[in-house]
């Protein structure tokens, strides 16, 4: 039986971040999930404005799997298509994932990108992602170049390396773009000024805590989004010694299982409703 999830929506309730200044935690709305190795939290703030989405996977609790995969199968075989986008929460409910983010940068055939009413990013068209990206050991995307992923081994330690395609060791790979924290420090593009929608994924120091962001934006007055500069330090103060920059804008989005075993979208997707999209991160927890 699913557990329930509560949502308290008290403005003094911290997250697990417990660097976090006094402005942030005053902001702070705790979202215990009745998940075990599970945390969830957000947070409002106004200058700039900003709604930001928080969880954190304890890697260490035996019952939690992560694992990656594409939308559809693929299209044409060994053509330039590798599936077939699909919606986050239809993946998640597909392979019962508990908690889903969205993955790596992706083309659509024939699709420019464009945001809210106007995006043309439906479920079922051919698509590709940009970097490597592996599901249950097998390959099923590779990168002319090296890209920042969040990986899987085999042994089930989770790493952030950057790779051009999965190696022998690897279970699970999902790519991003950009390295935001690298060994404890900021080695983002600094001089990126765009403030855009944004999912990140983060690894502290000891690899025993997965941290996962979602920053809402282009929404004017409410939420502004983040520089890669802004999600490195956010990232840092969240305890991540590593941090990687996955697909953003209309395609962030994060959603978990709620009590009545339905997948909740927790965040504001840009479209007004979730994208669909060529991969996805998600989290099983074994009951």
């Amino acid at each position: 039986m699913r557990h329930r999830i509560f949502i308290y929506l008290s403005l003094l309730a911290t997250g697990w971040c417990g660097g976090a200044s006094r402005s942030h935690a005053e902001n702070a709305t705790a979202i215990p999930t009745g998940l075990p190795g599970i945390v969830i939290s957000s947070e409002v703030r106004t200058h700039p404005p900003e709604r930001l989405w928080m969880a954190q996977i304890d890697l260490t609790e035996k019952r939690v799997h992560l694992r990656v995969d594409r939308g559809g199968p693929d299209p044409d075989g060994a053509g330039q298509w590798q599936t077939t986008l699909l919606e986050p929460t239809k993946i998640a409910g597909r392979d019962r994932f508990d908690l889903v983010i969205n993955g790596d940068f992706f083309k659509a055939r024939n699709v420019k990108d464009a945001e809210g009413g106007k995006s043309k990013y439906r479920a079922d068209l051919w698509a590709s992602v940009i970097g490597p990206a592996m599901t249950d050991g097998q390959t099923w995307a590779v990168s002319g170049q090296r890209r920042p992923c969040l990986v899987v081994h085999t042994n089930g330690a989770v790493a952030i390396e950057t790779l051009k395609r999965p190696t022998r060791d690897d279970w699970e790979v999902v790519a991003g773009n950009v390295l935001l924290v690298h060994d404890g420090t900021n080695v983002a593009h600094v001089a990126e000024t765009a403030r855009e929608p944004r999912t990140v994924a983060g690894l502290d120091a000891a690899r025993e805590h997965l941290t996962l962001l979602v920053v809402d934006g282009r929404k004017r007055g409410v939420a502004a989004g983040m520089t890669y500069d802004e999600l490195a330090v956010e990232m840092h103060r969240l305890g991540c010694a590593e941090a990687v920059n996955l697909d953003g804008g209309g395609s962030s989005v994060l959603a978990i299982r709620s009590g009545d075993g339905a997948m909740k979208i927790l965040n504001a997707p840009t479209d007004g409703h979730e994208r669909a999209v060529a991969n996805v991160l998600g989290v099983i927890v074994d009951r």
